[in-house]
């Protein structure tokens, strides 16, 4: 069963038992906002870790060993500064129609990963935030309290960084973006030398990601 179903699944779950919780009594609320807090602590800790992890791998100690280890003195045999090259679809809606050709490295790949899953994360607690303090929603802080976890946990960088899983397959960069159902969507990103050459020549390339 892919994350997209499993994610219904648990929503529905989640939505009956939040019915049976008696909202009613301000300690259950209290317990229930706790509950909420200690959840988003575990969700940026993962971040913050799996950050700190990508920023030592780029350290002189693991660059020195990493070189000894592979015995050729290359930027190459370093995983983080590895570069990396792709092309990015067009995006109509985000203001580009145009593909666009990204040169940058592991390391900074890996962290404007980690730096877009916390600004999401900034904005799912807005949200909450804003339904549960103005407009009273209270259920919403088991789903959120729930959901959002697992969500982390699936992250390719947390899989990567923090679970230890080898960045091949389905963790290989650049990252796929998951459509409906955990399908691959419309637009990928293209690493293939014909793509490549060809965004380059069309002028579209040399893009480095922040």
């Amino acid at each position: 069963m892919n994350s997209a179903i499993t994610n219904m699944v648990l929503m529905f779950a989640l939505m009956q038992v939040a019915k049976k919780i008696p909202f009613e009594d301000p300690m259950v609320v209290f317990y229930a906002r706790v509950v909420y807090l200690v959840s988003n602590v575990v969700i940026f800790s993962l971040y913050l870790f799996a950050r700190y992890q990508i920023t030592k791998k780029n350290g002189l100690y693991y660059i020195l060993t990493s070189l000894v280890s592979a015995k050729v003195m290359s930027l190459d045999v370093i995983p983080n500064m590895t570069t990396l090259k792709y092309v990015e679809p067009s995006q109509p809606f985000g203001g580009s129609d145009k593909k666009k050709l990204v040169t940058t490295t592991v390391k900074e790949y890996d962290l404007q990963q980690v730096s877009s899953a916390i600004r999401s994360s900034f904005m799912g607690i807005g949200i909450l935030l804003f339904m549960h303090f103005k407009l009273g929603y209270t259920n919403p802080l088991v789903m959120q309290s729930v959901l959002p976890v697992k969500s982390a946990f699936e992250q390719n960088i947390i899989q990567i960084h923090v679970l230890g899983k080898p960045a091949t397959g389905d963790l290989k960069r650049p990252f796929k973006s998951a459509g409906l159902f955990g399908a691959a969507s419309a637009g990928e990103a293209q690493t293939d030398k014909k793509a490549i050459s060809q965004a380059e020549k069309s002028g579209s390339g040399g893009a480095k990601e922040d």
